[in-house]
């Protein structure tokens, strides 16, 4: 598919830095904003909303930088798992430790870490020392019997007041974490509730890009959120307590409905009555406002549903995943009304392999041209098809060889004779490294080199599961990867 902006970021920032701004004047002492998904490297919705920028929502953070505080928070079961966030490849306890030196380096202010639904995990206390070592204050949060469904418990000193209470010092405190189902709004209730018996007003609202409230429920930009949370089982459904207090329809998920009766009857006890009425009404998101063209933005969220589906395969093939999940990722993509033969490059890929009777790759670039790549005696079928599409990108006939036998052979026999590997085959990291040490001398190299930042945004699918450090490499390099569920050998 060609690429086309659907989503007008400018106007974005500008709106909803406005309606940030609003919300905090609405409370008094200090708000407690929840930011969920990704704060400056929101890949998800730069997929799905062609125009939104990694980086909006920092950008329009960084206008109230002064009157602003970050708090982590992170899931101990996530850092005992060693959960991975998807779109970078690294564990949420590492992706802590970047967001913090990434929040302090750019002039924001992060006070401190939660380690929520803490019971002494050994992995948790050896990063809470590391975090500790790093100069970082860290705080405790537990699980709570019967959250959360149990408000009298709850909003107890044996619920949320068994918490330790975050020392804050800013107006605005803003909770983020490396990924869904860290605990972020647990955090700010149990503060809401401390800060109370403080005798400090506080509010809460919430900031989270999708569901996009104001999208239909079925709208695959909202499917493809369902796919993107296949692990937690979220589920978008109609906001039953906005349909009732304005008689409109909008969108939520199950989550925030839930918790809806718990935050309400906190605000209750806090203000003497709730500024909201519906988990509709706590969230600050005007993402909705900002698509331009709902069909390009529809196109692109079908297209990561069925990025989704290929990666919770190949999850389910290496044993990291549920069928359960697999089984709602099919369901979500029938709802979408796609299927794999809507991905380009799947079809392109699987003929190339027939073809050449082994693994093959394909790629699909921002003007809908399709690449191949096969497996040879030197390259694996993912590094040819790289440098095919360099060789693309500079105009250089395909038939020019890029890097000379003389470079790779040494390359492949330190591999196999020396760091015990028994595919001799470069990798994509090797091919670009060979590529650049040829650039030095050979021209057409140099100008392959030059179209790297092309590949940003390319689609590419490959006949088989790949190496770890080859998906590393292709999410460096910005490139949407699915992988046939299955192995080569």
């Amino acid at each position: 598919m060609s690429f086309k902006i659907g989503f007008d970021n400018e106007k974005y920032l500008k709106m909803q830095s406005e309606h940030i701004r609003q919300r905090i004047s609405q409370f008094g002492d200090k708000l407690y904003l929840e930011f969920g998904g990704k704060l400056f490297d929101d890949y998800h919705a730069s997929r799905v909303l062609p125009g939104f920028k990694p980086d909006s929502k920092l950008q329009m953070l960084l206008q109230l930088k002064d009157d602003a505080e970050i708090v982590i928070v992170i899931n101990s079961d996530d850092i005992e798992k060693n959960k991975v966030r998807g779109d970078l490849g690294i564990t949420y306890d590492i992706d802590v430790i970047r967001l913090f030196n990434v929040f302090t380096k750019i002039g924001l202010y992060v006070s401190s870490v939660v380690l929520t639904r803490y019971d002494g995990q050994p992995t948790a206390d050896a990063f809470q020392k590391r975090l500790e070592a790093l100069g970082v204050k860290v705080y405790h949060h537990y699980s709570i019997k019967g959250y959360p469904s149990n408000l009298q418990y709850i909003i107890s000193d044996e619920g949320y007041g068994r918490n330790e209470y975050i020392e804050t010092s800013r107006r605005l405190v803003v909770v983020t974490a490396p990924g869904p189902g860290s605990g972020k709004m647990a955090t700010c209730l149990s503060q809401l509730y401390h800060e109370h018996k403080r005798g400090i007003d506080a509010g809460y609202a919430k900031f989270e890009t999708f569901p996009i409230w104001n999208l239909p429920l079925r709208h695959p930009v909202n499917i493809a959120y369902e796919a993107a949370t296949a692990d937690l089982n979220d589920v978008n459904m109609i906001d039953p307590f906005h349909l009732e207090a304005y008689g409109k329809t909008t969108v939520n998920y199950n989550r925030d409905v839930e918790i809806f009766p718990v935050l309400n009857a906190m605000f209750e006890k806090i203000l003497g009555e709730s500024p909201y009425k519906s988990p509709t009404d706590m969230g600050v998101n005007m993402a909705g406002n900002c698509i331009m063209d709902d069909e390009a933005v529809s196109e692109a969220a079908r297209q990561e549903i069925i990025r989704r589906y290929y990666t919770g395969m190949c999850e389910y093939r290496k044993g990291l995943i549920s069928e359960d999940e697999v089984m709602k990722l099919e369901l979500l993509m029938k709802q979408a009304n796609v299927t794999v033969e809507d991905r380009k490059v799947v079809s392109a890929a699987l003929d190339k392999e027939r073809a050449t009777d082994g693994p093959a790759a394909a790629m699909e670039l921002p003007d809908g041209t399709v690449l191949t790549g096969r497996t040879s005696n030197l390259l694996g079928a993912v590094s040819a098809l790289l440098l095919n599409a360099l060789k693309h990108f500079a105009n250089i006939d395909d038939e020019i060889l890029l890097m000379s036998p003389h470079v790779i052979e040494p390359i492949m026999a330190l591999k196999v004779n020396h760091l015990g590997n028994s595919n001799p085959r470069m990798h994509t990291d090797e091919t670009l490294i060979a590529l650049s040490i040829c650039a030095n001398t050979d021209e057409n190299a140099k100008k392959a080199m030059e179209q790297i930042s092309k590949l940003r945004g390319c689609e590419v699918h490959s006949t088989v599961i790949l190496s770890q450090v080859d998906e590393r490499i292709a999410k460096r390099l910005g490139i949407n990867l699915t992988c046939e569920p299955k192995y080569e050998a």
